[in-house]
């Protein structure tokens, strides 16, 4: 459990120090375009590209994952994420190198998905399959639980910089955004200390006893568990949409000035003409502020990922997630309710303090007992492959796209309600995923997969 969660939380500090770095500073820094949305577009494309990488990372990492064991996986997908943090902590800005600046935070961010799509899946297999009968979504909502903390300390440690530097934009664009991508080296060592402690998991033992091991599980996974790899990727649709909405798009939105007059101002201190055509609101908060209360909705992530396993475990994964996706549909159809301006603006910033806490508790809620869900739908032999690959091609068609639909829908209505209404959508689709898939809280884990003398 330990092991799961440090790993995991540093990945997804690494992961996530580059999602608000694309809001805050890659922009200006890797992308000068010369126009705010532009900018602001090439970015997030660049954060798009790792969910791309993902699946390769899946692939990769579970095909030695399934052959060679979880551990020694494990340790190769951290160090691959810590390297490229840290190297893009180093790297020369667009002023210096031109665009080969941003070519190589490219290679880099691409790195740092393939890094991720390797770690979720060994790091749910190694928290489920040591765990005792009957607390298995417990036990897997710990390498979740990386994914709220990860959160808390990149961007606790991007608001310290910024406080550090007075909220100077001089100073945070000059070296302040490089120290929390430095800072991932000191995490990556304590990860790798704890992780090569591990022991190999039960289930994986037996599985290689019994010579089910075979020597290409995607094959496998593509031949015989086909129908579970897509029902595996429609589960973690919702989840994926919600989160980089609530992250990303939100720091977006809520930072953004609220009117034009504010956008004109703000334009004409950085030297860069406005267009007000091409102007839409946002919260109109201090970044300061917004991210403060990104935390606090981020703690409810973390206290109903854990809540999440234990009732998983008693009512079942699949009835419990029905209701938290029904719940997620009537949130995105909500957003207008919290997003709208109003007059008084101690009421406006208390109605979005409401719409992140609703969002991050839903969050927790259905990434909490995916760290089980996605595994028990492959046998042992396959199961690095197949709950890897399942989770990433989902962040292709949730998180890889999910920044660009919302900018255009948020640009196309000057408002982000159509932007709730694309989550309800995405929703839906995980919602019938659900009801079409069964309930899968007492499968055998211990199946290791039919034996087999083909090279597969």
């Amino acid at each position: 459990m330990l092991a799961s969660l440090i790993g995991t939380t540093i990945e997804f500090y690494d992961f996530y120090a580059y999602a608000t770095a694309a809001v805050l500073v890659f922009p200006a820094l890797f992308f000068p375009t010369g126009n705010e949305t532009t900018a602001l577009l090439s970015s997030f494309a660049v954060f798009g590209a790792a969910m791309v990488a993902r699946p390769i990372g899946a692939v990769v990492f579970g095909h030695f994952g399934d052959r060679y064991g979880r551990k020694a996986t494990l340790v190769a997908s951290l160090l691959t994420m810590g390297v490229a943090t840290f190297l893009i902590g180093v790297l020369p800005t667009h002023t210096q190198i031109g665009w080969w600046a941003a070519l190589l935070l490219v290679v880099l961010r691409i790195a740092q998905g393939f890094a991720l799509g390797g770690e979720w899946s060994g790091a749910a297999l190694v928290a489920t399959e040591n765990a005792p009968k009957g607390k298995r979504a417990w036990y897997g909502t710990f390498p979740q639980l990386g994914a709220p903390i990860g959160f808390i300390i990149a961007n606790g440690l991007f608001l310290t910089i910024n406080e550090v530097t007075g909220g100077a934009e001089g100073a945070f664009l000059e070296w302040g955004w490089r120290v929390p991508f430095l800072f991932s080296a000191v995490m990556v060592i304590i990860g790798l200390w704890v992780r090569l402690r591990l022991v190999e998991s039960s289930a994986f033992e037996k599985a290689s006893k019994k010579g089910t091991i075979r020597k290409v599980p995607l094959g496998v996974v593509f031949r015989d568990h086909w129908k579970q790899l897509i029902l595996g990727t429609f589960f973690m649709l919702a989840t994926y949409v919600l989160f980089y909405l609530m992250t990303t798009f939100t720091l977006t939105w809520g930072t953004k000035p609220a009117t034009a007059e504010v956008a004109a101002a703000a334009a004409e201190a950085k030297g860069i003409a406005f267009n007000a055509s091409a102007f839409y609101p946002g919260g109109g908060f201090a970044y300061h502020d917004f991210v403060l209360m990104q935390i606090i909705g981020v703690v409810f992530f973390g206290l109903f990922t854990l809540l999440s396993g234990p009732v998983a475990d008693a009512i079942g994964r699949r009835k419990l997630l029905i209701w938290v996706t029904v719940a997620i549909i009537v949130f995105g159809l909500s957003f207008n309710l919290f997003l709208l301006p109003q007059a008084d603006p101690k009421f406006a910033g208390a109605l979005v303090q409401a719409f992140l806490i609703f969002g991050f508790l839903l969050m927790g809620s259905t990434f909490g007992p995916m760290g089980a869900l996605l595994p028990e739908l492959f046998p042992t032999n396959v199961r690095y492959t197949g709950s890897a690959v399942a989770y990433n091609v989902s962040s292709i068609l949730g998180a890889a796209v999910a920044p660009f639909i919302a900018l255009a829908l948020w640009d196309a209505v000057k408002s982000p309600w159509l932007v709730g209404v694309y989550l309800a959508a995405m929703a839906v689709l995980t919602l019938i995923a659900l009801l079409l898939g069964k309930e899968t809280k007492d499968v055998d884990y211990e199946d290791a997969g039919v034996a087999s003398t083909s090279v597969l």
